[in-house]
């Protein structure tokens, strides 16, 4: 898979923004990537050195709207730190 194919989207919450002041960056990921595939796609997208990755799988919801029930889809994040002295740009202009 490319880089852009497991790395979906960023996580955009006041948790995942609290991190980035200690390096953490929360993002979407694809569902069958694993570790390795994610250290190497943030390193190559961002230009960065990864220290860390924690993966976690988001589990799928029951909704309803009346009575049509459904359910939301499950998805994985993946919560990477980086080296000391890394940072993405693109988290660095939102506020908290």
């Amino acid at each position: 898979m490319e880089p852009g194919q497991i790395v979906l989207a960023p996580i955009v919450s006041e948790k995942s923004y609290s991190g980035t002041s200690v390096g953490k960056y929360t993002f979407r990921v694809h569902e069958d990537a694993h570790r390795t595939q994610v250290r190497q796609a943030v390193e190559q997208l961002f230009d960065v050195k990864v220290a860390r990755v924690n993966i976690s799988k988001v589990q799928a919801k029951p909704k309803r709207r009346g009575t049509i029930r459904g359910t939301r889809p499950g998805w994985k994040k993946a919560v990477v730190q980086l080296r000391p002295g890394f940072s993405i740009e693109f988290f660095e202009g939102a506020q908290i």
